[in-house]
């Protein structure tokens, strides 16, 4: 079985798997990103991925358009974002507690919606949505091995990675990435050299919208042709400890991304292998749970180290 599993007509499309799998999360854990550098994590991203992916392919229906979908994904990643920010900063409700109740709230409204749209629960499939289009690229298309690995994927899974450097401008080579920062290290010292500190988080919020809301995006317009219900799938809390793994910092957080994707497509190609099902389903999340604890241990020593210097 693990020969099998070695020989490169599986390790081949197990790495193309995860170049695929990690692309939604990527989106999801860089908007975590500036959430946590602005001392606020983003609680909503499942349900900002849920509903992005609905209100995408439903704009890209009735426009007939790929940009009018993502523009109809950037909609619905900032109606949740908005709710989330102006009920904690505005409202002053808990944050974690809204969070969960607007990704409940995402996913019985997609639900709801859907209905509405096409009289079905379960799948857009009547709306006549577009799909974001697979790029073959040049040059490396031809070379063997790197190119079936390479070439050939969504033109958002690329756009992922340009995101990754995106993230890393905005965060630490901006001016409102240094007041995102300064607000999420010390808010009364930010406060106090006339930062608006609610107005920073909430624009934090925002952006992490927009940037998760992208993820929804690829899972109804280029993972699958269609939304379907509950379709994130967890993902967007995996992005959330992607970012917390990685305490903030594009680079650790794209490669946390990429080893929860590595665990996703693990998943799927174990699933061809005869293994129990319920065994093979368990595995991004065990790895999720795993990178935790490790985070844990390794806050707990530091701390120690701390504590013993002084």
């Amino acid at each position: 079985m693990l020969r099998q599993f070695f020989s490169p007509d599986y390790m081949i499309p197990f790495a193309f798997s995860i170049i695929r799998m990690s692309t939604p999360l990527i989106y999801c854990a860089m908007g975590a990103l500036i959430s946590k550098q602005a001392g606020a994590i983003n609680m909503a991203m499942e349900g900002i991925m849920l509903m992005a992916a609905l209100i995408s392919v439903t704009f890209s229906a009735l426009t007939q358009s790929v940009i009018g979908g993502l523009a109809g994904a950037m909609v619905g990643g900032l109606l949740v974002s908005f709710l989330l920010a102006y009920m904690h900063l505005i409202k002053k409700a808990e944050l974690f507690l809204t969070g969960i109740a607007l990704n409940m709230m995402a996913g019985g409204g997609t639900i709801f919606l859907l209905f509405m749209l096409t009289g079905e629960k379960g799948t857009s499939r009547r709306l006549a949505s577009l799909l974001v289009p697979n790029w073959d690229i040049p040059l490396i298309k031809d070379i063997p091995v790197v190119g079936r690995i390479w070439s050939g994927h969504n033109a958002l899974t690329y756009v992922a990675f340009l995101f990754v450097i995106l993230t890393w401008l905005l965060v630490f080579k901006t001016k409102t990435g240094l007041r995102i920062r300064a607000v999420g290290f010390n808010p009364e010292a930010a406060e106090s050299v006339g930062i608006n500190v609610n107005k920073i988080k909430f624009q934090a919020f925002l952006y992490s919208g927009i940037f998760a809301s992208f993820g929804g995006a690829f899972m109804s317009m280029g993972y699958l042709s269609y939304f379907a219900q509950n379709m994130i799938s967890g993902r967007g809390f995996i992005g959330i400890s992607a970012a917390n793994l990685a305490d903030g910092k594009a680079l650790g957080t794209f490669l946390a991304s990429v080893g929860f994707g590595a665990a996703n497509a693990l998943s799927i190609t174990l699933q061809t292998l005869n293994l129990r099902p319920e065994l093979v389903r368990m595995v991004p999340y065990l790895a999720t749970v795993i990178g935790l604890v490790i985070l844990s241990i390794n806050k707990q020593m530091k701390a120690n180290k701390k504590s013993q210097g002084r």
